[in-house]
């Protein structure tokens, strides 16, 4: 699945699944823009993939700060060229009782995780209608399709990314741009590692009996942004080792 000649901007690149999405990505011949708030973070994921001879930069900044946003993709168009690919993945995935979630809580989150792809897709879908072509995968969560416990507004927030989705997928679905979403579940990353999930003692409860790998959700991304997944738009191509089935 040849990425040659694209350019892809990943966000939430600097560890975790971001990370395994920009080297996926890169792996397949497109150049990386790994974005993210770990200034550090994002320029090991570029360096990594730099390291392995391919084309990559880092920008660091807010994901829904639209200023941020600006200079990122004004670096990115400087450094590597008109944007092709776009996954949004940045989010936030906070533990919380709901008797204990305040309304600034609520708000702080919902910037990030819904109005934060708003943001990124208004900057760069101008870049793929002026080529005819782009592919726009958004990183939701299996617990927007099965709710989770303390988790009330993150699953909302991925809820409203695949609503998000399947809205954008109809509106551009005519102009070369088609958009997918990907909802991880159980998936063995450092933010996993650093919740309240007692990560050992719930796989035996799924039913392959073991969390997935960053890969996994990568590849999965990369067949969205491939030309085989042409004829693909608004679905939801859910990665959970059979915890939700849809």
């Amino acid at each position: 699945m040849s990425l040659e000649g694209k350019v892809a901007v990943v966000t939430g690149a600097a560890r975790g699944l971001g990370r395994a999405i920009a080297l996926r990505l890169a792996q397949d011949g497109a150049a990386v823009s790994a974005w993210d708030l770990d200034a550090e973070g994002a320029a090991g994921t570029a360096r990594m993939i730099r390291d392995r001879g391919q084309r990559a930069i880092a920008c660091s900044g807010n994901c829904a700060d639209a200023a941020r946003i600006d200079e990122a993709l004004a670096r990115t168009h400087e450094h590597l060229g008109k944007v092709s690919i776009l996954v949004n993945n940045a989010a936030l995935s906070p533990f919380c009782r709901f008797e204990e979630l305040t309304g600034e809580a609520w708000d702080a989150l919902m910037t990030v995780n819904l109005k934060g792809p708003f943001l990124c897709c208004k900057a760069t879908i101008p870049d793929m209608l002026e080529a005819g072509w782009g592919r726009i995968v958004n990183i939701s969560s299996s617990s927007a399709q099965t709710g989770s416990a303390a988790q009330t507004h993150y699953a909302a927030s991925k809820a409203g990314v695949i609503g998000f989705t399947k809205s954008l997928a109809q509106e551009y679905a005519t102009r070369g741009i088609t958009v997918n979403t990907v909802p991880p579940g159980f998936v063995d990353t450092e933010g996993l590692q650093e919740s309240p999930v007692d990560v050992a003692g719930y796989a035996p409860f799924t039913p392959m009996k073991r969390p997935g790998r960053p890969e996994n959700i990568a590849a999965a991304v990369a067949f969205l942004a491939s030309h085989d997944a042409d004829y693909i738009t608004g679905h939801t191509l859910s990665v959970n080792g059979g915890r939700y089935c849809n």
